[in-house]
């Protein structure tokens, strides 16, 4: 090769490098962080979560929240389709639909498909002229999301949970997001859960058609559950809690908080605290669970509540009411099918196998025993009792001896009451001596 052939080799290298080094900063300089980068991946769409507060990380079973708990998905014993529909203000709705199923033991795949947007919006375009009547032009604008999610037992009290999060935009101009997720579980003692997610460990971005990049910087939640048995009301207290972020400081795009105070918890513990979520749920063996919570702990504004009912094992309704300190509420409703469960029954050792309903036998069987009385000892001794083949006749003279006696006279003539410490009957069957003096 020659000396001209080599520089222009050199310079060819030179001039990528160049453009690429353009390029890359170019890309740098249009990038944005900003707060809430695809923020519709936030909705919580299970009504059974929002009416808790929406702490969707610390509810297991709901398979609707797979955004905020991956983990749960090493709990899944059948296959179960969920489908969640909202609607909001300005005709806005928020239609969701997952699919889970178990991959062996103690592991899951989750997929969920989601639209976010509103259709049949009026418009008027510069220079148009104001139309007469209702004929206007109309537009429709749309998040369309989809996410698929992991789930494994790692260890005995361990869990692990990852996502992946795609997002297509459709409003004045299009674009493109995703996100990933991961999270861990780890089971304490009896039925208190505590665990962690890391959202957007691989950020959380967005780029437009117009060649701008968002992007939002990785955030850390924690959140615990508890279960606690009440069988006075037959069925199971359940607390849920969720944490704001551990790093930056929570989003309030509810407008929840107007001051700008710090959110980190090394800066403000009881601001970090009151930037959580959490909720209440009643469980009753029967299928009704109630939920009463709150989206966010600095108002009770932001009150949540609902109610589910599972029926026959294989459906689950829920609805959920969702206040807001501006706008107006919201209702969710969401149902679970499990085909599984029906068309045949659940398998041995799984959890929906157990039954729920509670028998308090042992009480009723202490109180029968109580009211015994001694005098009532022969008849059940009789009747259990079964004579033995081998047992020697009883003749009916000794019979009748065995059973007739004579009430011994007292000095204020009444009968002597039975002795606390006497012997009782003999079994039938049974030949027992006695005295001549009281047989006849």
């Amino acid at each position: 090769m020659t000396l001209t052939g080599k520089f222009f080799s050199f310079e060819k290298r030179g001039v990528c490098g160049l453009l690429v080094a353009l390029l890359l900063s170019n890309v740098s300089f249009a990038a944005d962080r900003v707060v809430g980068a695809n923020s519709s991946l936030e909705v919580n769409p299970g009504a059974r979560s929002a009416a808790l507060g929406s702490a969707a990380m610390a509810v297991d079973g709901d398979y609707l929240g797979l955004t905020a708990n991956p983990y749960q998905l090493s709990n899944v014993n059948y296959a179960w389709a969920s489908l969640s529909h909202t609607e909001y203000y300005e005709n806005t709705k928020f239609d969701y639909a997952s699919a889970v199923v178990p991959l062996g033991k103690d592991q899951g795949l989750g997929i969920s498909f989601a639209r976010f947007g509103a259709n049949d919006i009026p418009y008027i375009k510069d220079g148009e002229p104001l139309p007469e009547g209702f004929l206007y032009n109309t537009l429709s604008i749309a998040d369309w999301m989809f996410s698929v999610s992991y789930g494994r037992k790692l260890f005995e009290r361990f869990d692990v949970g990852v996502s992946f999060h795609g997002l297509y935009r459709d409003l004045d101009q299009s674009g493109f997001g995703f996100r990933s997720d991961i999270g861990v579980r780890y089971h304490v003692i009896d039925q208190l859960y505590v665990s962690a997610l890391l959202k957007g460990w691989t950020s959380s971005a967005t780029a437009w058609g117009s060649g701008e990049f968002e992007y939002t910087s990785p955030e850390v939640y924690l959140a615990a559950s508890y279960g606690l048995d009440v069988p006075y009301l037959y069925g199971k207290l359940g607390m849920y809690w969720q944490s704001a972020g551990l790093f930056h400081q929570e989003s309030r795009e509810m407008g929840f908080s107007n001051d700008d105070r710090g959110g980190r918890i090394w800066e403000s513990p009881l601001d970090w605290l009151s930037g959580g979520r959490g909720g209440l749920e009643m469980i009753f063996d029967f299928g009704l669970s109630l939920r009463l919570g709150l989206s966010s702990f600095t108002t009770f504004q932001s009150v949540t509540a609902g109610a589910g009912i599972v029926i026959a094992k294989f459906l689950k309704i829920d609805y959920a009411f969702e206040s807001h300190p501006v706008l107006s509420p919201v209702h969710r409703i969401s149902v679970s099918f499990s085909p599984y469960l029906f068309s045949k029954k659940p398998r041995p050792g799984t959890p929906e196998a157990q039954s729920t309903v509670r028998k308090p036998t042992l009480l009723t069987e202490e109180v029968e025993e109580e009211e015994v009385t001694v005098a009532q000892i022969p008849e059940i001794v009789e009747e259990k009792a079964e004579p033995e083949s081998s047992a020697e006749p009883v003749s009916p003279s000794k019979a009748e001896a065995q059973s007739v006696v004579e009430p011994v006279e007292s000095t204020d003539n009444q009968a002597v009451q039975p002795q606390k410490n006497a012997e009782p009957a003999p079994a039938a069957g049974m030949i027992v001596e006695t005295d001549d003096e009281i047989l006849e």
